[in-house]
């Protein structure tokens, strides 16, 4: 009799809460601690309430990995019953998150395997949607990982950011650079290449940025299918909205839904950044 297998992921992971309950997916949330306060992601603290006091606060946002614990709890309840997990999680290469998590599987009793999706938000959800569809139709632990393996190299995400100033606080770039890009009205796009934020082209207007994803989307996506898109943005929705539209005019797509990130993504970011992202299949 094949295994019953649980899917585990992060509060970065940008779905919806009916989309959780739908997929049954075990969500362990990040915090974020703003002047002096601290919210558990998603739960204490919506993405609107966070910009308002992101905007304002004092001191640089600090957001925080779940604990081991929190982790080692979560799988021995899940595995409880003989059941396998597969923990999937933003990319270690902006957050402790998977190191916790790992820490974690070797401590449980359960029997986990933990996997670096190498992505954050929608691009995640990409990769966490697959592997719990699979564990509804009774794939193995293998079958599943091989398949989220192959939706991982065939994702694309970029992210537009509309100011520096939250990049260089977060120390991913430096300050120099910030102040020069800020007052040349420079917006920096990237990818995550490997996991790691990693700067791809820069733009001056948003028209520009709508040609630069237009472009992409075709060049990435031609002969391809597309199995997923989704638009991700804070305090961004008409620039979002232009985006979505824009990909449109290249694929007649219904469904390209648009959601406010999550905390802990925008403290990188702040206001008016947006990524985009999608992943393909072979015809």
């Amino acid at each position: 009799m094949k295994k019953n297998i649980k899917i585990v992921t992060d509060s970065t992971v940008d779905l919806s809460k009916e989309k959780i309950e739908e997929l049954g997916v075990t969500v362990v949330p990040l915090s974020v601690t703003i002047d002096g306060e601290s919210y558990v992601d998603g739960v204490d603290i919506t993405s609107t309430e966070f910009v308002k006091k992101l905007v304002q606060a004092e001191s640089i946002p600090q957001s925080s990995q779940p604990s081991v614990g929190s982790f080692l709890e979560t799988y021995d309840k899940l595995g409880e019953d003989g059941s396998s997990i597969i923990s999937i999680h933003m990319t270690s290469g902006m957050s402790g998150t998977y190191t916790s998590a790992k820490t974690a599987a070797d401590m449980s009793k359960s029997d986990v395997t933990v996997v670096d999706s190498r992505y954050i938000s929608a691009a995640l959800s990409f990769q966490v949607r697959e592997a719990c569809e699979l564990a509804k139709n009774g794939s193995s632990v293998e079958e599943i990982l091989e398949r989220i393996e192959n939706v991982r190299s065939n994702t694309s995400l970029y992210i537009m950011v509309d100011t520096l100033e939250y990049l260089a606080k977060g120390g991913r770039i430096g300050r120099g650079k910030a102040l020069v890009g800020s007052l040349l009205k420079i917006k920096p796009i990237a990818s995550l290449k490997d996991g790691v934020y990693t700067p791809v082209s820069k733009v001056r207007t948003y028209m520009q940025l709508v040609k630069f994803l237009k472009n992409k989307f075709e060049e990435e996506t031609s002969g391809k299918i597309v199995k997923g898109i989704g638009i991700a943005q804070v305090e961004a929705m008409d620039l979002a909205k232009q985006v979505r539209d824009g990909i449109r005019e290249i694929e007649n797509f219904k469904n390209i839904p648009i959601v406010d990130t999550t905390p802990i993504i925008s403290t990188h970011t702040g206001p008016g950044a947006i990524a985009l992202m999608y992943y393909t299949d072979d015809k």
